[in-house]
């Protein structure tokens, strides 16, 4: 009699892990998800071409975003190269782009922008540009992307300057996943280019709310 029931037991315990098993294979739900850190507040800035670019551009793709300057000649060149290796490994994607803002917008014009952007031969759809106002560029890189600490922000905005070598990931639905990377260590990039491969594969989510935030 004993037997019976610990087979019984142990069947039912099999329909059940069967049932969840089938009800969620194939979706996000039973994966382990990266961190949410931050989400990506609403913005406008021009891109290479003197387009406007926003935030709604970033939705529905996964995105990696950084900051630099062009006439930088310490961190930003290696920077970018290793940028270089992200872009080609996606470049094919249509899901997934790479957001570079200056940090130094008063030299970094348009043309500016656009001639560095095509001395990179990369395409500027899949790879954008940005510049526009110091405050909002430096705004969007500490409360959005985390990319530097918002106590740098107290003295004025003239006087400050970003310099940063770290990389941030977004996802589908513009929110800040994972860790915040470090563009110049292998190990990091490695990282970055394992959470992307994630990130592709997850669902937008069906609502436009963002951490209730509508975009």
């Amino acid at each position: 009699m004993g037997k019976k029931v610990s087979l019984y037991v142990g069947f039912f315990i099999l329909l059940i892990l069967g049932f969840w098993f089938f009800l969620f294979n194939g979706t996000d739900a039973w994966k382990t998800k990266l961190p949410v850190l931050s989400f990506v507040k609403p913005f406008s800035f021009q891109n290479q071409d003197n387009i406007a670019f926003s935030n709604k551009e970033m939705l529905g793709k996964v995105a990696v975003v950084e900051y630099f300057f062009t006439t930088c000649k310490g961190i930003c060149p290696k920077m970018n190269a290793n940028m270089r290796t992200i872009y080609d490994t996606y470049k094919d994607e249509p899901n997934f782009i790479i957001v570079s803002h200056t940090c130094d917008p008063e030299r970094d014009s348009i043309p500016r922008m656009k001639h560095y952007s095509d001395s990179l031969k990369v395409d500027n759809h899949k790879w954008i540009f940005l510049t526009g106002r110091k405050d909002s560029l430096y705004f969007q890189a500490r409360n959005s992307y985390l990319l530097d600490d918002p106590k740098n922000s107290f003295d004025k905005i003239e006087d400050q300057f970003i310099h940063t070598q770290f990389f941030a990931l977004i996802d589908k639905d513009g929110q800040v996943r994972g860790q915040i990377y470090d563009g110049l260590k292998q190990e990091d990039l490695d990282r970055l280019k394992e959470n992307i491969d994630l990130l592709l594969k997850e669902k937008s989510s069906k609502s436009n709310f963002v951490n209730g935030i509508f975009n």
